[in-house]
């Protein structure tokens, strides 16, 4: 009768109350001094090894998030935060892991002082509710319906703050003008930027040069070489023709026997099997098509006759690369050759084979409205290559996070110290315990402009009771300019970020 239920193996441990919190904010909390060392411009790199021995150099949040192999519940539900944010927005991931963390931080001191949790939750989505208000009152409209100087100006800026801190800062004006051009494109392509997707734009990675070498091709860089010698290396006036099917024989989906007894009729089989190419590959030569992009494989006879006819030829092209090809160059994927006609082909005014020291590449140009770009992006090495390539998506997707929202607020802790001074305010009309829960929501906030000035090795205390200072004495504008080392009116500094950003970092 006085034997313990055994609920669960002896192998599970089991925490409740008190020590599940202390356990799940200490989770919390490591993750966020996991990244905090790489906000900013002055923020550090980490240098990831996999078990594999992979290397990864990388100071974006996500990144160092979705790499690391973390096993903590609470630990995983703040990596999937960031992943929210990258997925939404493409940039902020580290500001709002630090936020999070630093939510759970403040939270612990109210249970110490035996607030009940359900009231600093309550407390806390008040305080997130009001900080969307004072967010949206202290934006700035941006006029995106057109495009001009200081608009592209402003733009600019924007990109080049996503890129700053990353590998790719000594050459982010380049690679900003890079983003302007391709914003220019889509505008060109009387494309709507809310119906504008990411996957639009390809980014090949070549090894080699400087990263101020990168450029911006109008039209498809393909990592594929002609596939046959004998063909052209370049086609002007090219008529594209985009194949899903195999330029070869099919083969039996079952074991299938033929019962051969003379030469002849070897002969018959080998010539028939011939035919069935050569019919193929007169159907494209009919079409007038010049160029041919094939998703499957293309057989050694198919690409004699190709070469024979002065056709260049690529094949196991990916099929995102097709839909983009098609995309561009308006020609549409054929799944039967019965049915190729010039109407169905694309147009470009060159496809032309390059080399860049290992690498062959494919360019394809002179598309009219090209709906697909590509970015080539150079670099001494793999690790600085696949960090420009984020720091492009980040100056990319605060781009158009403008553009969609036409807000933009001020960056170096400058929009954090405001929406912090006004939440405490805010704070003082409340009556009950919320009260305590929205001051610290307030003191959350300031966790990155005291980071920001940390990282670059400045007095954090010192420089959060200038800027609490500044703003109090109605100069909102203020904030921490890490290029100079001062505190200064950031809105004249050009330090703005996308208004979507943040609004995205509270609401996760």
């Amino acid at each position: 009768m006085n034997k313990p239920v055994i609920l669960m193996p002896e192998d599970i441990q089991r925490l409740i109350g008190k020590d599940a919190q202390r356990n799940n904010i200490a989770a919390a909390k490591m993750i966020a001094e996991v990244v905090k060392t790489t906000l900013g411009p002055k923020g550090m790199d980490k240098m990831l090894v996999s078990p594999t021995n992979e290397i990864i150099i990388t100071n974006d949040g996500v990144t160092i998030l979705s790499e690391m192999q973390i096993e903590h519940p609470a630990a995983k539900m703040i990596a999937e935060v960031a992943k929210t944010q990258e997925s939404e927005i493409g940039d902020g991931t580290t500001s709002v892991v630090m936020i999070a963390g630093k939510l759970l931080e403040n939270a612990e001191k109210l249970l110490d002082i035996k607030i009940h949790p359900t009231v600093i939750i309550h407390g806390y989505k008040i305080a997130a509710e009001k900080s969307l208000e004072i967010l949206k009152e202290i934006a700035f409209k941006v006029d995106s319906s057109e495009t001009h100087d200081d608009e592209n100006d402003i733009l600019k800026q924007i990109a080049m703050t996503a890129m700053t801190g990353k590998s790719a800062e000594d050459s982010k004006e380049k690679l900003a003008d890079i983003i302007i051009k391709i914003i220019k494109q889509i505008k060109i392509c009387s494309q709507e930027v809310e119906n504008f997707n990411l996957n639009d734009i390809k980014i090949v990675k070549i090894r080699g040069e400087s990263i101020k070498d990168s450029e911006l091709i109008s039209g498809i860089v393909l990592e594929k070489e002609k596939i046959s010698h004998e063909m052209p290396s370049e086609i002007k006036a090219a008529r594209i023709a985009l194949i899903d099917v195999p330029l070869e024989l099919k083969n039996p989906e079952i074991t299938t026997k033929i019962s051969i007894s003379s030469p002849e009729q070897l002969q018959g089989f080998l010539f028939q099997e011939e035919q069935i190419i050569k019919q193929m590959i007169d159907n494209i030569k009919d079409s007038g098509a010049n160029v041919v992009f094939c998703q499957k494989g293309i057989d050694d006879f198919a690409q004699y006759l190709l070469a024979k006819e002065g056709v260049y030829a690529c094949r196991r092209v990916a099929r995102s690369d097709m839909e983009k090809l098609s995309k561009t160059t308006g020609a549409k994927i054929i799944s039967n050759l019965k049915e190729i006609t010039p109407f169905e082909l694309g147009g470009a005014e060159r496809v032309k084979e390059i080399r860049h020291g290992e690498n062959i590449m494919t360019y394809v140009y002179g598309c009219k409205n090209p709906k697909s770009l590509t970015i080539l992006i150079r670099g001494g090495t793999e690790h600085i290559l696949d960090e420009v390539e984020r720091a492009m998506k980040d100056g990319l997707g605060d781009v158009l996070c403008v553009l969609k929202s036409g807000l933009i607020v001020l960056g170096g802790g400058s929009v954090e110290v405001e929406l912090s001074r006004r939440l405490r305010i805010f704070a003082k009309s409340l009556i009950g315990r919320e009260k305590l829960a929205v001051e610290e929501f307030a003191n959350a906030l300031e966790f990155i402009p005291m980071t920001l000035a940390e990282n670059a090795g400045l007095d954090p205390i010192d420089i959060l009771t200038e800027l609490r200072f500044l703003h109090d004495s109605g100069q909102i504008n203020t904030g921490l300019n890490l290029f100079t080392n001062k505190i200064e009116d950031v809105l004249k500094a050009r330090i703005i970020e996308p208004y979507s950003i943040k609004k995205q970092a509270i609401n996760s």
